[in-house]
């Protein structure tokens, strides 16, 4: 028998204007958030060998006072008010593997995984435009299971392999490693009084979670593996059908890319009405835009702005097919909810941009919750 979690008791009784006042968005002190972000940022976490990353974030979660479980692809964290509201977040980041003698490729499409990517998500899109991007950017490889360092090196060269449809670096330093090894950015978190930049996609959700817990929230948050492999949605599908849930309010928190600084600034969060694979619940979906409104947080919709892209581009921009889209997709829309992103720049590089406004607004909103 399945259950459906309920909204949290009164909340969809509570006008917006009912939420506790909060510290303006100017003002909110970040300095808390970005100790917990610089560590998680340090930490190594390559699609696909996210094992030590998972530890080093259940160490998180255990000093404050919720319940964790770690299953295969997945770590879960619950208050005392499990039901309220569930966040979801991927903790895996975009990395190289070795795949042979000096053979590096990228983790996330190797053979095994080929099998998850159809060709319309947007990190297959951008494949070759982003093959070049990161010549010059230094690299640390580490044990599969520990994440024990083992050495750093450069890459010189990337390119996209016609036969093998992966993208093939050549690295400088690294020339002793066996297959299997991954292979992480060096990644270090940058901020200035405007703007925040890493490897953010997707520790930055990861990070803002864990603060979260720290100030209160008392929901659950599931943290999943293989996000950028298009695995998932699996882990997060076992995981409720492990436990008998079902949700209409899953809030799953991503990054989402912008071309340039200007597209990216001209809103604080994105919003989703829909990706490529399956539309969002549209109940929850108009009570964060309603939050939205009432907190003066500026919001667009993706898949609105992308459709209005696509009308003068020879070759359509896909929607994206995201972790929640697959959910809704596999289980007929028993698992469903929305999604709530922060606009960023340099994706799925080392130096991924965020304004620190649309961090506040993230913050803003979900301290709505709490």
């Amino acid at each position: 028998m399945t259950k459906r979690v309920p909204p949290r008791p009164g909340l969809q009784s509570r006008h917006p204007s009912c939420y506790k006042k909060r510290t303006a968005v100017s003002t909110f002190p970040l300095s808390d958030f970005f100790e917990i972000l610089q560590q998680l940022v340090r930490e190594p976490s390559v699609v696909g060998t996210e094992d030590s990353f998972f530890r080093v974030l259940r160490r998180e979660l255990e000093e404050v006072d919720v319940r964790v479980e770690r299953h295969l692809g997945i770590l879960v964290a619950q208050g005392d008010e499990p039901e309220s509201l569930i966040l979801s977040a991927h903790i895996d980041r975009h990395g190289l593997l070795c795949t042979g003698p000096n053979e590096f490729q990228y983790a996330a499409f190797i053979a095994g995984n080929r099998g998850e990517l159809t060709g319309d998500s947007v990190s297959e899109q951008m494949m070759a435009s982003i093959a070049d991007r990161f010549t010059g950017q230094r690299v640390q490889a580490h044990l599969p299971y520990t994440g024990t360092y083992l050495g750093q090196g450069i890459i010189s060269n990337g390119y996209l392999c016609p036969k093998r449809h992966n993208l093939i670096f050549e690295i400088d330093g690294l020339e002793f490693l066996q297959p299997g090894a991954p292979i992480s950015f060096l990644d270090r978190l940058k901020v200035t009084d405007t703007h925040l930049s890493a490897q953010l996609d997707n520790v930055l959700s990861v990070a803002i979670i864990v603060w979260l817990f720290r100030n209160g929230f008392r929901g659950t948050a599931l943290f999943t593996a293989q996000e950028e492999s298009g695995k998932s949605w699996r882990y997060a599908l076992d995981w409720f059908q492990r436990t008998s849930t079902t949700t209409r309010r899953l809030l799953v928190l991503d990054t989402s890319p912008y071309p340039s600084t200007e597209a990216a600034e001209e809103q604080d969060l994105v919003l989703r009405y829909k990706d490529a694979t399956a539309g969002f619940d549209p109940g929850f979906t108009a009570e964060i835009t309603r939050l939205c409104h009432r907190l003066g947080i500026r919001h667009t919709f993706k898949d609105q702005w992308i459709e209005a892209q696509n009308i003068d581009r020879p070759k359509p921009m896909s929607l994206g097919r995201t972790e929640l889209g697959r959910l809704v997709a596999a289980t007929g829309g028993l698992i469903s909810g929305t999604t709530l992103q922060i606009p960023t720049t340099g994706y799925h590089t080392a130096n991924e941009t965020a304004s620190l406004s649309s961090l506040r607004a993230a913050i803003r909103l979900l301290r709505s919750y709490v």
